[in-house]
């Protein structure tokens, strides 16, 4: 029964989604993200993790604020315009920092590592990934390239990589990693809409295999990913290959969607917003790289490599497919 009221929050939470997308007026929008909310915050409690109450309530008022400033965005438009499909300049403006506020974007941030901490890995996993897709694509259609979106995009990566330095929990800094993604995801929906949908996807997959061998091996903190140094090589590589990808180095598979980034902006002309972003994206690259360096240095008895249960059997098959995508990119990019 409790699999089955899950099942069922998550169709409804995904139809939110759905609505918010393709929606014609600003009121099946709201209403959107309002079936999001509700079907969200009882799969939060659903799982019975410690911090799930108050994470839960953390989540509601933070986004019931942000639903509140979308009305108020949209009443206001309606009485001076007489539409619900537009939006005047101020209203517009109203609406785009809460949509930011809703997917915890820099500088409306503060909640964001917070409720991502007192979440499961599984809840976790769908913050970090799906409850992105409504608002971003509500910024692509209601935002233009101006001086203010600039400096969004450069907090956003400032803010993650430098909050991330003096952070020890997995899920704060993945959820930091995000609000740097965001950073990046921003820069590339304005100027190249299909691309920016091949970046997310490669972003899902490679936070998807991260999370799932976190859960497995029950890590929450960076001085657990000691206790990988017993397990077998291979699961030690697939899990520091995502890693490294999700920092964006080369030749790894989360590079090539920054390079198609940088590529976009160097051909509209974008030179100094591409450097910043190149400097600010090293401040996160230093936390991945000090995660890393112990346990793959340190030498310990390890295990053989076992795939008896699903689970293993699974992340080996994720990964591979990871590697498949890097050789397909490489070639791609060659070709190009």
């Amino acid at each position: 029964m409790i699999k089955l009221m899950k099942s069922l929050f998550l169709i409804i939470m995904m139809l939110g989604t759905l609505i918010s997308v393709s929606a014609y007026s600003w009121i099946n929008v709201w209403i959107g993200l309002e079936m999001n909310l509700l079907a969200f915050i009882p799969l939060i409690n659903s799982d019975n993790y410690k911090y799930s109450s108050e994470t839960s309530m953390k989540y509601f008022l933070v986004q019931v604020s942000a639903s509140m400033f979308i009305m108020f965005a949209i009443l206001y438009s309606f009485f001076d315009l007489n539409s619900f499909d537009k939006l005047n300049e101020m209203s517009n403006f109203v609406f785009n920092c809460a949509v930011l506020m809703k997917m915890g974007a820099a500088p409306f941030h503060m909640w964001y590592p917070e409720v991502v901490w007192g979440m499961s890995w599984t809840n976790a996993l769908l913050m970090l990934t799906w409850q992105k897709i409504a608002p971003m694509i509500l910024i692509m259609y209601n935002f233009k390239m101006n001086t203010l979106f600039y400096l969004i995009i450069l907090i956003s990566m400032t803010v993650s990589g430098v909050k991330a330095w003096n952070q020890t929990s997995m899920k704060k800094i993945l959820a930091l990693s995000s609000i740097n993604h965001m950073g990046w995801m921003m820069g590339m929906m304005f100027l190249n809409q299909s691309l920016w949908i091949l970046y997310f996807i490669v972003y899902l997959f490679i936070t998807t295999n991260l999370i799932l061998v976190l859960k497995k091996y029950n890590i929450n903190s960076t001085y657990e990913l000691f206790s990988l140094m017993n397990l077998n090589k291979t699961t030690k590589f697939f899990f520091f290959m995502n890693l490294i990808s999700l920092g964006g180095i080369p030749p790894f598979l989360g590079f090539f969607p920054k390079w198609m980034v940088l590529k976009i902006l160097m051909e509209n002309e974008m030179y100094f917003l591409a450097f910043l972003m190149i400097f600010l994206t090293l401040i996160s690259l230093y936390v991945y790289i000090r995660m890393i360096f112990q346990p793959m240095t340190f030498k310990a008895p390890e295990k053989k490599n076992t795939f008896k249960n699903y689970d293993s059997f699974f992340i080996f098959v994720m990964n591979f497919i990871n590697l498949a995508g890097l050789i397909i990119f490489t070639l791609i990019f060659n070709l190009y």
